[in-house]
């Protein structure tokens, strides 16, 4: 990890060496590389819940004294991945970024933070930022639909194209969201995992010529 600070109950992290870091970085670069030789259309850099990157941009888990911690030092390791990704793929190549835009944890990563990060990343090649929350601390989640839509449209609303997630599970739900310009898109993951076919069905719900797409 950044630190040897532990999550709650589980063991003590080994802070990564500086050499470390950039083996990762690379590693990040030539999967990237093999994504686009097997035939995939786009890759995500996942940042969020509590992954290696997301422990990096919190404070909460990551007190290093060094170029990788401290301010906007925390986000070099994702920002140095963004850009290995980015040389390793075409240019028109889509690349995108998940973040937990909000730890909901007093010290902790937040929306303010995320903001910012999100334009930097989007003027070094990240096309679009997905927005989670959660992950890399205990914290009273406020978990309702569509709970996390608001810190996409913050991010969008700086520029930053944006997907938003978490709890989004009805076709009116989801289309609302893209039309009054909260979101440029909406990801689903557990909807799709209930019903995979649930993008047709939403499509037909919300007026799609059956014609077009069978379903």
């Amino acid at each position: 990890g950044p630190s040897s600070l532990a999550y709650p109950e589980l063991a003590e992290p080994t802070a990564m060496s500086v050499e470390e870091i950039r083996d990762v970085v690379e590693a990040f670069g030539a999967a990237a590389e093999r994504s686009v030789e097997v035939g995939f259309d786009t890759v995500e850099i996942h940042g969020a819940h509590g992954s290696l990157i997301h422990s990096f941009l919190s404070p909460l888990s990551n007190n290093r004294d060094d170029e990788y911690g401290s301010g906007t030092g925390r986000w070099k390791l994702l920002r140095d991945i963004l850009a290995a990704v980015r040389s390793r793929v075409p240019d028109d190549f889509p690349v995108l970024v998940r973040i937990s835009a909000d730890e909901w944890a007093e010290g902790g990563f937040g929306i303010d933070e995320a903001v910012e990060l999100s334009r930097v990343l989007h003027e070094e090649g990240c096309d679009l930022v997905d927005v989670s929350g959660g992950g890399n601390t205990p914290a009273d989640i406020p978990v309702g639909p569509g709970y996390q839509t608001g810190f996409a449209q913050r991010i969008r609303e700086a520029g930053v194209p944006t997907a938003a997630v978490g709890l989004i599970t009805d076709p009116v739900q989801a289309q609302t969201i893209l039309t009054t310009g909260q979101a440029d898109a909406v990801l689903i993951g557990r909807a799709a995992l209930r019903e995979p076919s649930w993008p047709l069905r939403a499509a037909h719900e919300l007026g799609l010529n059956p014609r077009e797409i069978p379903y």
